[in-house]
């Protein structure tokens, strides 16, 4: 059994924030493979499906960002799971918009989510990095990750979040590659090479100019056209 989490903030008002892109991940896994419908459970939102032969527990903690570690504890000492069976799907503003990274284990560099469940189950568990972009100032990144998506950013956006669906079989397999590998099959698709070559505008065809034949008249004849 695994239990994947995803951070967010619970609420209308941050729906579509970028700090709720765990949220997102979740949901659009939890509708694409036929999850249970969500329920109340563990201070949080509870849902159970199977990815491939593996059964999966999928949890959305409603405590806020900052405490999302008590509901994770609450959850994996219930269904007596080790923390290295819990994978996270949080934002990272380190990676760039639509760049998804897996990893194991190590710090949680800032991030409020991450720190409150590194407390609570200690720091040995997976996580998916969703990248979300940087700000370009430490001082913008509250704002900058409580503020919704651009609308220039939806298309990327659902690349990612249909990929991340895609992959999801593969990731509760322990097959990171091969879900990274399904999200950039939906990112950066690959070209066809079945497809037509976009036609060029033909170049005009330039017609040789003659060139003048040789004058062959005599002096004397020259003289005489000028006075006809």
């Amino acid at each position: 059994m695994k239990l994947f989490v995803g951070l967010g903030n619970p609420g209308a008002k941050y729906a579509h924030n970028r700090h709720n892109i765990g949220f997102m991940a979740l949901d659009r896994i939890a509708d694409d493979h036929g999850f249970a419908p969500w329920r109340a459970k563990f201070q949080g939102q509870l849902t159970e499906g199977k990815l491939g032969s593996e059964k999966v527990i999928m949890l959305k903690p409603t405590t806020f960002m900052n405490l999302s570690g008590q509901s994770v504890g609450e959850a994996m000492r219930f269904f007596k799971l080790d923390s290295t069976d819990i994978t996270v799907f949080h934002d990272e503003i380190d990676l760039a918009p639509a760049k998804v990274r897996v990893k194991s284990g190590g710090g949680h560099a800032g991030h409020n989510g991450l720190r409150s469940i590194h407390q609570h189950i200690g720091p040995h568990y997976d996580r998916v990095r969703m990248g979300v972009g940087h700000p370009g100032h430490k001082d913008r990144v509250p704002s900058y990750v409580l503020a919704d998506f651009a609308k220039a950013e939806q298309e990327w956006l659902d690349d990612v979040l249909r990929g991340t669906s895609d992959g999801a079989v593969k990731l509760a397999a322990d097959d990171g590659p091969g879900f990274l590998n399904a999200i950039a099959l939906r990112v950066s698709p690959p070209r066809s090479s079945t497809t037509t070559p976009k036609a060029q505008p033909e170049k005009p065809i330039k017609t040789p100019v003659a060139e003048d034949a040789p004058d062959t008249r005599t002096a004397l004849q020259k003289l005489a056209e000028k006075f006809r």
